[in-house]
């Protein structure tokens, strides 16, 4: 009996994520966050912002990069002065992003004192867990009043890593009187939420618009991090801003927050993320960004530049050249990215494939809108390549790279130009 004559038909699920959780909309600068709205990409510097020429480097550089906000210190009088003097050195050099004030313990100071730095800012980021304990009213109404005053949105971004202590004191007491206490663990999610959600609630007394208002409730653990927001994404449309915190460095930073991010996003959770990783001693801080906006098109909700699938090798591809040859396509491509999207709407959409023998190569070469299958060991040394899904050519000779470029540069025109 044929197996495929006696199987039954299967059910074909059907193909994307979860659909976004509706929120409202915040506009910070002429960024829309949240509603319909792609998500967001973010980052931080770590210069010195009373250090000008240091921070609109670093800012240029992440702008550049695909960071749609940035966020920077104030942490000083000094910062706060050189706030305007920033923004004015971006303006002037043609760099848009909107800059985010971050404070801690002391924005109930330096805004005010400092109007032209809360004029300058496109957004303030509160921690509740750092206004001050004995005065958190008072603290906290003068940074909100500055945003009213000054038609700013804030970000009350919770940590846990600095926790409200009296509103965590008081909800551990009141656990412990139950007659089933929770975990600690759990009172703590629940501290954190509440930090987030109370917060909001005496910003929207004191006068804040709704819409004014994006959440976000940081944890430094992947399942921790699953539990807050699918806790915290219930209780309003306020928009999420999605990130690990201390998500630590190169490897450790990107798969946690990759795990983490990409779990809640294919949830339909988050409307801006930080991918906040530790750099390396003089390491490059636009890292994040990349991982960040790798994390958004790998899941499909955002496409910023083409992508190359090539296979990882195995004792079939003894040659490492389809392994150099894929490195130069993907840095071809992006040689290339900066005239094609202001001259080829949707290139970014594009998909290539560079695969290293014949196992698998003609099938994902015929997946992609274009590809080729290099010859691995004992195979004819020919290389085909297919074009929207069908066979187009087959190169040979020692110049097959130039070759599959001059054919991606043509369909490249012909589809997108």
């Amino acid at each position: 009996m044929d197996i495929r004559e006696s199987r039954p038909p299967c059910a074909v699920p059907e193909a994307g994520l979860l659909a976004r959780r509706r929120t409202s909309s915040v506009t910070v600068g002429d960024v829309k966050v949240g509603s319909e709205h792609p998500v967001v990409v973010q980052s931080m510097t770590n210069t010195d912002t009373a250090d000008v020429e240091a921070t609109v480097r670093q800012v240029a550089e992440l702008a550049e990069a695909g960071s749609e906000l940035v966020r920077i210190t104030v942490n000083t009088s000094a910062a706060a002065a050189a706030v305007p003097k920033v923004v004015g050195r971006l303006d002037s050099m043609g760099v848009r992003v909107p800059i985010i004030g971050d404070f801690h313990f002391n924005g109930h100071i330096l805004l005010p004192g400092h109007p032209e730095c809360a004029a300058a800012l496109s957004k303030y980021r509160i921690n509740p867990g750092n206004v001050g304990t004995k005065k958190w009213d008072a603290h906290f109404a003068t940074i909100v009043e500055c945003a009213i005053e000054h038609g700013k949105p804030v970000r009350i971004g919770v940590n846990w890593g600095s926790l409200d202590a009296a509103l965590l004191t008081q909800m551990m007491d009141e656990n412990a009187a139950l007659p089933e206490p929770l975990p600690a663990d759990a009172v703590m999610i629940a501290a954190v939420v509440e930090s987030a959600m109370g917060s909001a609630r005496v910003a929207e007394e004191i006068g804040l618009a709704h819409d004014a208002i994006i959440l976000s409730a940081k944890v430094s653990s992947v399942p921790d991090l699953l539990r807050v927001y699918r806790a915290l994404a219930p209780l309003s449309d306020y928009p999420l801003h999605l990130g690990l915190t201390e998500a630590g460095m190169a490897r450790k930073g990107t798969v946690a927050s990759s795990a983490g991010i990409g779990i809640l996003l294919a949830e339909g959770i988050g409307d801006t993320i930080r991918v906040s990783l530790t750099p390396a001693p003089g390491g490059d801080r636009r890292e994040e960004v990349l991982v960040a906006r790798q994390l958004l098109q790998s899941l499909g909700l955002r496409s910023f530049e083409p992508q190359v699938t090539a296979c990882p090798g195995c004792g079939r591809t003894t040659s490492t050249f389809f392994q150099e040859m894929a490195q130069d396509i993907e840095g071809w491509l992006r040689e290339r990215m900066p005239v094609w999207k202001e001259s080829h709407p949707g290139v970014e959409e594009l998909s290539v494939a560079v695969m290293g023998c014949v196992v698998n190569g003609p099938g994902e070469s015929r997946h992609a809108d274009i590809g080729i299958s290099l010859p691995g060991s004992f195979e004819e040394p020919s290389a085909p390549v297919y074009v929207d899904g069908e066979h187009h050519s087959t190169l040979r000779g020692d110049d097959i790279v130039p070759q599959f470029i001059a054919i991606l540069e043509n369909y490249v025109e012909r589809r997108f130009g």
